[in-house]
């Protein structure tokens, strides 16, 4: 109870006179309308509880904000376990499904160019924001949505072992980190996620759902967008934070996918944990006046802890005006993203 009350007051710390609704209050436990005077009795205690540095965490939790205190963001302040990656690192992710050549760059070129690939954006991430180190990685599709019903009617497939394990070997290569990335068709995130607990168990393997291919009503996916609820982002948050703890990982980052406002109902009620950390990623693709608005409407706007960014190779260089954006428009953002995947 303790550390809960230490980190509700840093949260006042950093938001100051943050307005959050009565309702979500005792379930985000903070501590709302109360001003720390002194606050180095906290900072003290949490470094000395959870060898952190407080300070510096608040500081790039700032940096993120372009240094403002607003009321929107972030919408809830968790300080991480040791071991968290972010805000310390911007994570740069190529993503897809080996077998496919439409589901992303992973499927449409071979190892050695993928890697070459990736160099190229780590170095231009690295040049654009020198104060943030760059970690790579790969985000594979390991569950993915299917147009037909499939063994028990469920139109979804998961990935063979040796194509997952292939991806976490490409991403130690690389010296990144591995997401697995779940499409959950008519089945669930509570029976597909734990089906990937062996890889999880892992320190460098993270996890991502997308809610775009969860059809709650019976579609056949990519019909229509499908849907997640807060409740569902929360399962998948309890799951891994309870693995985190039991096999002492250090925190886990949950991507979770959106581009519009009914792919994730209920965002304010997602509650993020110092083991796992939430990152809203805005997967739409278009010209860059499209992008930007998105992420502003529906995951700078929405706000839950952490913001990404996808960027589509194809879809976004078409005719003008589409264009790939390149890391300084990107950082000019609000909140400034700190996961970047290139599709």
């Amino acid at each position: 109870m303790k550390n809960v009350l230490l980190c509700s007051f840093v949260l006042i710390v950093l938001l100051s006179c943050d307005r959050i609704s009565s309702k979500n209050a005792d379930t985000k436990t903070i501590l709302r309308d109360t001003v720390l005077q002194d606050t180095s009795v906290v900072k003290k205690n949490l470094t000395l509880d959870q060898n952190f540095d407080t300070t510096d965490y608040i500081s790039k939790i700032s940096a993120l904000a372009h240094d403002s205190i607003v009321d929107n963001w972030p919408g809830i302040h968790v300080i991480p376990e040791k071991g968290a990656l972010l805000p310390y690192n911007r994570v740069i992710a190529m993503y897809g499904n080996f077998y496919s050549k439409h589901m992303g760059i992973l499927g449409k070129i071979s190892k050695d160019e993928l890697i070459t690939l990736l160099q190229k954006e780590q170095e231009s991430w690295e040049n654009a924001d020198t104060l943030t180190k760059v970690i790579p990685a790969i985000h594979y599709i390991a569950i993915t949505a299917q147009s037909k019903p499939g063994k028990g009617k469920t139109y979804r497939l998961r990935m063979p072992p040796k194509q997952i394990e292939k991806a976490i070997d490409l991403s130690r290569k690389i010296k990144g980190i591995t997401f697995l990335d779940v499409q959950v068709g008519h089945s669930t995130v509570q029976k597909e996620v734990p089906t990937l607990e062996t890889y999880l168990l892992n320190p460098d393997v993270h996890l991502g759902i997308d809610p775009e291919w969860s059809m709650k009503k019976g579609e056949v996916p990519g019909s229509k967008i499908g849907t997640m609820d807060a409740a569902d982002v929360n399962f998948v948050i309890e799951y891994l934070s309870e693995l985190v703890k039991a096999h002492k990982l250090p925190p886990k980052i949950l991507v979770v996918h959106r581009f519009n406002k009914g792919m994730v109902t209920n965002h304010e009620k997602i509650i993020p944990t110092p083991q796992v950390q939430v990152v809203i990623n805005m997967d739409g693709f278009g010209f860059p006046a499209k992008k930007r608005d998105s992420y502003r409407r529906f995951v700078g706007g929405m706000p839950v802890q952490f913001t990404g960014f996808k960027l589509f190779y194809q879809n976004d260089k078409l005719n003008a005006p589409y264009k790939l954006m390149t890391p300084a428009e990107i950082l000019n953002l609000y909140p400034k993203p700190i996961y970047i995947q290139y599709q």
